[in-house]
């Protein structure tokens, strides 16, 4: 294929995802804002009220890019695993296999589908967030760099469990006992240095904990770990996980019966 067609067929897999959880957004949009406005309530408004500050901030603002983190690592996640494996559930991926377009480009089309889905609903996390606190970004461009590449991460990491998925059940195992977890455990609640030092470094084995932190030190300008270490692990993660995706739908794992 030439790069223009390429170009073509990455557009054409990119909007076609947009518009599959757009145009069902009562069920894909809408439920992460509304308990997203919950956990403002209950943990920054009525929680947060008696907790105070932490790390020198209101509760509330501490917990805003946690909170806005957690949303896109959720979404991002789950919009790859059920839109590949309903592509796969229903064989129509096979007929992407047989085309001329190259595996990168269908992985690079549902990885971009997903961090869109993941972006969206964090801008709307954002926008109910003024509601209940003022935003004040210290590190932009950080900021946006951190969050676009935890969405790309996750959209991977999602499309890896719609492989290896062999029923519908199997793509909810994954987000309910580890994605869930590690993310109540990295960090967006509370600080790692309010927990006894072993605790500290036991929390320091959570992925999430480093983007979390990242992304509140774009926010607020603290965190609990080295920016730059966090950074490159990020990157780290990215790299390994699109190479594994790639070599898995290039030897058809989980698509060849």
């Amino acid at each position: 294929m030439s790069p223009q067609q390429i170009a073509i067929a990455l557009w054409t897999l990119l909007v076609k995802e947009i518009k599959r959880f757009t145009r069902i957004w009562p069920q894909t949009l809408l439920p992460p804002s509304i308990t997203m406005t919950m956990y403002f309530i209950i943990f920054g408004s009525l929680i947060g009220s008696r907790i105070g500050e932490m790390d020198g901030f209101d509760y509330m603002d501490f917990i805003v890019p946690g909170l806005i983190m957690m949303s896109v690592i959720t979404n991002s996640y789950s919009n790859v695993a059920s839109s590949f494996f309903s592509n796969k559930f229903q064989r129509s991926i096979e007929e992407m296999m047989v085309s001329p377009m190259p595996n990168w480009v269908i992985l690079s089309g549902f990885v971009l589908g997903g961090m869109a889905r993941g972006l969206g609903v964090g801008v709307i996390v954002t926008i109910v967030s003024l509601f209940f606190t003022r935003i004040e970004v210290a590190h932009p461009l950080l900021t946006v760099a951190v969050v676009v590449l935890t969405a790309a991460l996750f959209s991977l990491g999602g499309f890896i469990n719609a492989l290896l998925a062999d029923k519908f059940d199997d793509i909810s195992i994954v987000p309910t006992f580890v994605l869930t977890p590690l993310t109540y455990l990295g960090g967006v609640f509370y600080s790692i240095s309010l927990l006894p030092s072993f605790w500290q470094g036991v929390s320091l084995l959570n992925p999430i904990l480093y983007m979390v932190n990242v992304f509140r030190y774009g926010f607020l300008g603290v965190s609990d770990i080295p920016v730059g270490w966090a950074l490159a692990a990020i990157l780290c993660f990215i790299l390994v996980l699109f190479a594994i995706a790639l070599w898995m739908l290039e030897r058809g794992k989980g698509i060849r019966s």
